[in-house]
């Protein structure tokens, strides 16, 4: 009786139990959590609409040869069926073996774009946070000031760098005459273009970066500075052994955050340039833009193919650099 019992309980033993199928985990977890279900429920009804349909959707324009002459379309009272024909990954090919000419000097200007506005958001921004983390007079004073480019609409902010830094009259070019200085042409050469769209995203993205540095900055224990002094330690030895290791969690996820904002940053070369100029300038999402809606006849079947190699590539970034931020963590 006894052995049979023990037999008994040992198909019940959790650890031996076999483990149940997808679907009935996902019954076991409604019947337990159907409350959270049913609250989920229009969030991912919502975000099947607007996220995975158009993905879906373009990916499969971005196997065709689909454009604005051979897409259906009404006309009156005709309406016109689609026409364009399956291609497989003939776009791919065509952009990534250079056949485009316009990929890799794109994909080489979104780069260095993304790498230098970043480091330029990441190293203005923990030192601005640096100096609002001290004691200091008015302190509440320049963290709104400091702040306010971050709350005025980005499209407001670069209209007014389109005034300030325009060819003719612009305001920056006005106080460079007067200092006997040589006026560049910002908004129409393609190194000042370059250089122009870097310092007005810069400007736009700061702010951010600041406040989320300065509540790491917050985090950190006053003790650890403390211990520091005590332990003769210099100003930078206390930036390098306390204040970079404690804001390590926040600045991984604000430079991976940075990185994907600034990747895809399409407000501002789009606004600073408009459609038909700055083609140099153009990264990857606006030129993909380009392609579907800024030329005729449209190339919907490149700009899919184009927003399809954007995603691939960021979705590898974000994983290696997660994973080599967890190497990294349990090194330390």
């Amino acid at each position: 009786m006894t052995v049979a019992v023990e037999g008994g309980s040992r198909k019940t033993q959790p650890g031996n139990a076999p483990r149940p199928g997808p679907m009935s985990r996902i019954r076991q977890s409604y019947n337990r959590n159907w409350y959270a279900w049913a609250m989920v429920a229009p969030v991912v009804a919502v975000i099947g609409v607007l996220v995975l349909y158009p993905l879906g959707r373009g990916i499969y324009l971005s196997l065709t040869d689909a454009d604005s002459t051979n897409v259906g379309r009404t006309i009156g009272v005709n309406k016109i069926p689609d026409s364009f024909s399956w291609v497989g990954f003939d776009n791919y090919t065509e952009i990534l073996s250079g056949g485009d000419h316009q990929f890799w000097p794109h994909f080489t200007w979104t780069i260095v774009w993304t790498i230098v506005c970043v480091a330029l958001h990441y190293g203005i921004g923990l030192g601005l946070a640096q100096l609002l983390n001290r004691k200091m007079r008015g302190r509440t004073f320049y963290r709104m000031v400091l702040i306010l480019p971050w709350a005025v609409p980005t499209f407001v902010t670069v209209f007014a760098w389109r005034l300030i830094l325009a060819d003719d009259g612009g305001v920056l070019n006005m106080a460079l005459e007067w200092a006997h200085l040589p006026t560049p042409a910002w908004l129409s050469d393609p190194f000042w273009q370059k250089t122009a769209a870097i310092m007005v995203n810069t400007w736009v993205g700061v702010p951010f970066m600041m406040v989320s540095l300065l509540g790491g900055l917050q985090s950190i224990p006053p003790e650890l500075y403390e211990a520091a002094e005590v332990d003769g330690a210099t100003p930078w030895q206390r930036f390098r052994y306390v204040t970079l290791p404690g804001l390590r969690s926040v600045s991984s996820t604000v430079v991976l955050l940075g990185v994907i904002w600034t990747f895809n940053q399409f407000v501002v070369i789009f606004l600073l340039f408009g459609n038909n100029s700055g083609t140099e300038a153009q990264i990857l999402v606006t030129w993909a833009y380009r392609l579907g809606f800024g030329q005729d006849p449209r190339d919907y079947a490149g700009s899919a193919a184009y927003g399809v190699i954007i995603l691939s590539m960021l979705i590898v970034f974000a994983s290696f650099y997660r994973r080599w931020l967890a190497r990294n963590e349990k090194a330390a």
